[in-house]
């Protein structure tokens, strides 16, 4: 698979040696929606990387022979009706059973030969998820727009959960089989990418990424990734992590806001006070009042939510520890 690409930077070379990785059951799981013409080439360099490895294919309502294509090639097809990527992931972490999982687009353009490089690392430093950052050598693989979108998105992430991650948005990802089990999987659609992230960073998982090549979609397969679109919901998605993991932060925000507002309406009332010895603005003073009310109402709930997020993060975190680490694993079969 796009072998033709070149590999700048520290990017993994195309015929690194496979490491030992007898004794885990490894999982390669590909969500698919219409990818007839790329699936097939995606299976088959799977199969050749990674021949210990179960490949399933998830096809997600294709209106083409994406089930038909992939079946031929060696896959296990199963079928996920709720439309969505975030819904495709939910359901391949459900059902698939593995020590290591490797997941992947079905579009042919992440690179098939640096999954052995990716899984080594993740067992080597005993890691729980290596993301493959795309470095990309052909002009029509990576958009601008979409090039762009994912610098920004993961700069407020940097900004919000920690700086970890160069790449939040990339499909070409390894798991730890404790990894898989522990995460809630909560969103739909495309922004399921950063769920994933802000999952790793709040509970402080170890981590991992190693650069891969990036290629340019093979002709009569198309993006489904809409800039606008996409790119709002995972703003979106982005706010509402923030809020529910970090509650505190986010409702002392809105209390400095409402605070300023209030007051800036109580300045002048205030003068006029001191200089009259009345209140001739009742109602901007009333108004003042109660934007300083509503402000110390969002710092409390912040402190109650930041509490209840607390016991959140600690059932999580008692979930992720009651499954072995991959580390664990290979002590045990070694």
């Amino acid at each position: 698979m796009n072998s033709t690409l070149r590999a700048p930077g520290n990017i993994m070379p195309m015929n690194a040696a496979h490491p030992s990785l007898a004794g885990f059951e490894i999982a390669v799981i590909l969500p698919c929606y219409n990818e007839e013409a790329a699936i097939g080439a995606v299976v088959e360099g799977f199969r050749k990387e990674l021949p210990q490895a179960r490949i399933y294919v998830y096809d997600n309502n294709s209106k083409d022979r994406t089930s038909e294509v992939a079946a031929a090639a060696g896959a296990i097809v199963r079928k996920e009706t709720l439309q969505g990527k975030g819904n495709v992931v939910r359901r391949m972490f459900a059902d698939v059973d593995a020590d290591i999982y490797l997941m992947c687009d079905g579009d042919i353009t992440y690179d098939a030969a640096s999954a052995p490089a990716l899984i080594a690392k993740l067992v080597d430093e005993n890691l729980d998820m290596v993301v493959g950052c795309r470095i990309d050598s052909e002009a029509a693989a990576y958009r601008a727009g979409h090039r762009f979108g994912n610098a920004l998105f993961t700069g407020f992430v940097a900004t919000l959960f920690g700086n970890r991650f160069t790449d939040i948005l990339s499909g070409y990802r390894v798991f730890s089989r404790r990894f898989v089990k522990s995460f809630p999987a909560l969103s739909n659609g495309f922004e399921t990418e950063t769920e994933l992230t802000v999952h790793a960073l709040q509970l402080r998982m170890p981590i991992g990424e190693l650069d891969t090549p990036y290629g340019a979609r093979l002709e009569g397969s198309n993006s489904k990734l809409s800039t606008y679109r996409d790119g709002w919901r995972i703003l979106l998605m982005i706010t509402k992590l923030f809020k529910n993991e970090r509650p505190l932060m986010f409702f002392t925000i809105i209390f400095g806001l409402l605070a300023l507002v209030s007051l800036g309406l109580s300045f002048p009332v205030l003068l006029s006070y001191l200089e009259t010895g009345l209140v001739p603005r009742l109602p901007t003073a009333v108004l003042a009042a109660s934007t300083m009310l509503l402000a110390f109402l969002s710092l409390t709930c912040g402190l109650i939510l930041d509490t209840v997020t607390q016991g959140r993060r600690e059932l999580k975190r008692m979930a992720y520890l009651a499954v072995p680490s991959v580390g664990a694993l290979l002590g045990k079969r070694g």
